[in-house]
């Protein structure tokens, strides 16, 4: 299971450690992507593919814009022997990392944060909306 916080630095290259704990159920490969709330998700291959036939399920019009925003900007990537994936410009640009990175697990899906963005975010959730929404989850 994806679960935990990893705290790590992109290195110029775009390199980025990726926590041993999440490589064995992430796969060999895995999918990154850009997400919801400024950072980016990583998707083991059999989530990816849950996720693509959620997309194919729906008509073409209707899906047209997840399926432009998940599909232009989604990469494979393969951990290296050091356990670094390689994180393209583009995916940098779009979640502003920079130097400090966080990976955080999410049971089926791992999101890779701009560290500061992340603890911006977590303050918020502290402060408010995650008790809302662990009643309307009937927590």
């Amino acid at each position: 299971m994806l679960i935990g916080r990893y705290d790590y630095a992109i290195d110029e290259k775009g390199r980025l450690n990726f926590p041993a704990k999440f490589r064995e159920d992430m796969g060999k490969s895995f999918v990154v992507t850009c997400w919801l709330d400024g950072c980016l998700a990583a998707f083991p291959a059999e989530e990816w593919e849950r996720v693509t036939g959620l997309l194919r399920e729906k008509s073409m019009v209707k899906a047209r814009e997840v399926q432009r925003y998940l599909y232009a900007s989604a990469t494979e990537a393969s951990p290296d022997k050091q356990g670094r994936i390689l994180i393209p410009q583009h995916l940098r640009k779009a979640a502003c990392l920079e130097k400090d990175v966080t990976i955080i697990g999410l049971c089926s899906r791992v999101e890779i944060w701009n560290t500061q963005a992340w603890e911006a975010h977590e303050q918020q959730l502290r402060e408010g909306p995650i008790a809302d929404a662990m009643e309307e989850l009937d927590f």
